[in-house]
């Protein structure tokens, strides 16, 4: 039987502090990470913002668009994996209406 995928939108945000390597290491990271549990569908790069209101003393961040295809589990370890990574600042995953 064929594996349901669900569509999802996640962005996060990196703090823009971090040397230009390691931002790309850890957008390379989650993309990679998307890729091996279902299927990008595109990745949009928004670059350094200001933020609404600081976080953690940081008035600026990296922003990163990634929407994707997954099954209905994937979307939890993906924040597991934002929350226990140095350098992320906020993030959200959410689920797509199918058009």
């Amino acid at each position: 039987m064929a594996e349901i995928m669900n569509r999802y939108e996640t962005i996060f945000v990196l703090d823009s502090s971090l040397e230009e390597e390691k931002i790309n290491a850890l957008q390379e990271k989650f993309t990679a990470l998307i890729a091996g549990a279902g299927e990008v569908e595109s990745v949009d790069v928004w670059g350094k913002r200001r933020l609404a209101y600081p976080i953690n003393y940081k008035t600026e961040g990296y922003y990163v668009l990634v929407n994707f295809k997954a099954n209905a589990e994937f979307p939890r370890e993906l924040e597991r994996v934002y929350g226990i990574t140095d350098g992320v600042l906020r993030t959200i995953v959410v689920r797509r209406n199918e058009e």
